[in-house]
């Protein structure tokens, strides 16, 4: 097999399993340790790996976060499903939290008239909610991000504090074995203690959110009671949550419930 070959190969196996091995390429192409590190050194040269000790994964692609009124713009119909099934959660006299994410908000955008207290940081949740009948709405003060539209700071940290709730909707930028990660530092450890004050963590992200790890890492796995999503993970990652005690939910699927 020429090196070209060998070379498709090794991305083709990367894009299925996230990482190699040197042993792996000796075994898959029947070649020497010193062929495969040529390999490797090769795709290195090409940037279109990142070498480890022992083998290689991809490049991390970085995705651009676009402000909050271009996101409002693109919440998409899979969105829309996966905040229809969150709302499914809420009854009344629940304490709520809600925090920043669009996919929250299309939460946020189907619940009905009944009594709960809905705790954020959000200004566009607050204002959804405020036009919804017995809804209760706690909007925790603090610095204004103004190209994302929520508070942050030590007084919103200090004040989510002061609350217990039996539910937080938490939204992301990356799920992956690092845990549940944001683009932000400052949205990500107001979710940090949002997580903290609930009963049930559930997260809602579109199946474009795994496997990826963003700059913050804010939580891990085993701080998840719930993932809500719109597409299976590979079943490598479905492991990882069982391992984690996590419940996955696909909308749109009979008997979503796939695990509990």
């Amino acid at each position: 097999m020429y090196q070209e070959e060998r070379l498709i190969g090794v991305i083709q196996f990367l894009k299925e399993n996230r990482r190699i091995s040197i042993d792996q390429m000796c075994e898959m192409f029947d070649i020497s340790r010193d062929t495969a590190r040529r390999d490797l050194v090769k795709l290195e040269e090409r940037k279109a790996i990142v070498r480890t000790r022992g083998g290689a994964i991809l490049p991390r692609t970085h995705t651009t976060i676009q402000d909050y009124s271009h996101r409002l713009k693109t919440v998409s119909f899979e969105k829309q499903q996966i905040g229809s099934k969150a709302v499914s959660f809420i009854r009344p006299g629940d304490k709520i939290i809600l925090d920043t994410s669009t996919t929250v908000q299309a939460c946020a955008n189907q619940i009905r008239p009944m009594d709960i207290t809905v705790i954020t940081n959000s200004i566009h949740q607050a204002e959804i909610l405020s036009n919804v009948e017995s809804v209760s709405i706690q909007l925790l003060g603090g610095f204004l991000q103004k190209e994302h539209q929520f508070l942050y700071g030590a007084s919103v940290i200090e004040r989510l504090k002061s609350y217990h709730v039996d539910q937080a909707f938490i939204g992301v930028v990356g799920i992956s074995d690092s845990g549940l990660s944001i683009a932000h530092e400052e949205d990500g450890m107001v979710k940090r203690n949002m997580i903290k004050q609930a009963e049930q963590v559930i997260v809602l992200a579109d199946h474009t959110k795994f496997g990826v790890t963003e700059f913050f890492t804010f939580a891990e796995l085993e701080d998840v009671d719930v993932i809500i999503t719109d597409q299976l993970p590979d079943e490598e990652f479905q492991q990882r949550l069982q391992e984690h005690h996590v419940d996955l939910i696909v909308t749109g699927e009979e008997g979503s419930d796939l695990w509990t």
